[in-house]
């Protein structure tokens, strides 16, 4: 299997799309806070690994990314924003800033799969998208490139590492922290995957090119309609649940 693409590898996301909108992309899933702007096509981004603390940093790097562009959300035309799955109080977190800055400035928003967003920064035609879930379980999907979309071969779910779809065919590159968590995931893939990276994340340039095209589409909402792709109902194991040590 080829290696993996080198942490600071840089997709040129200009090449990719080209859409006269502006818009903010941000992303809280997971432990690492990821900030984009979108100025007509150009992308600026910041991306720093947070930990809990999603909070205290996500509005002065977001003041950074504006200033350094010389603009202000008033000039933006919307936000696009990570909506899950991923860890519960930081798309919490996500969501709520999103809504703020949203209604405070009248823009409309849009939501984009974590998942999603993690398929479209790969840079691959077919993509298994897979994060790690905690309590012994991943978020898991697949997609493949159609046209200047996704066309979604599995739908984002749930599940244990052994337990994970079938897919068709060959040729897909694995991405995602759930391949880190549990390398036999690589292994049952191992037949159809050409490629894994378990280092990635869900970065808000994905965010800010598929949120791009709803924009441009028509599809932005009201501040009151962002949602959250929660995939869990429950964040934490009961006692009989957890491991025996």
């Amino acid at each position: 299997m080829p290696a993996a693409r080198p942490c600071g590898y840089v997709r040129p996301w200009r090449m990719v799309y080209n859409c006269a909108v502006k818009l903010l992309a941000l992303d809280t899933s997971t432990e690492f806070l990821s900030l984009a702007l979108w100025l007509d096509g150009h992308l600026s981004t910041r991306d720093l690994r947070v930990g809990q603390k999603h909070s205290e940093q996500t509005l002065p790097l977001l003041r950074e990314l504006l200033d350094a562009a010389g603009i202000g959300l008033a000039d933006l035309d919307g936000i696009a924003f990570g909506n899950g799955p991923g860890s519960f109080t930081g798309l919490r977190i996500g969501c709520g800033i999103v809504q703020g800055l949203a209604f405070a400035h009248e823009l409309p928003v849009v939501g984009v799969s974590s998942l999603l967003a993690l398929a479209e920064s790969d840079g691959h035609e077919r993509v298994i998208s897979c994060l790690d879930a905690r309590m012994n379980q991943v978020y898991f999907a697949a997609y493949q490139r159609a046209d200047q979309g996704w066309r979604t071969v599995v739908e984002p779910g749930l599940y244990d590492p052994d337990a994970t779809p079938t897919l068709p065919g060959d040729g897909w590159h694995g991405t995602g922290s759930g391949f880190a968590a549990f390398p036999a995931l690589a292994e049952r893939y191992a037949g159809q995957m050409a490629s894994c990276n378990a280092a990635s994340h869900p970065e808000a340039a994905a965010i800010a090119v598929l949120g791009a095209r709803e924009f441009e589409a028509g599809r932005g909402l009201p501040a009151r309609d962002a949602t959250l792709l929660y995939v869990r109902d429950k964040v934490a194991l009961t006692v009989h649940e957890q491991p025996r040590k």
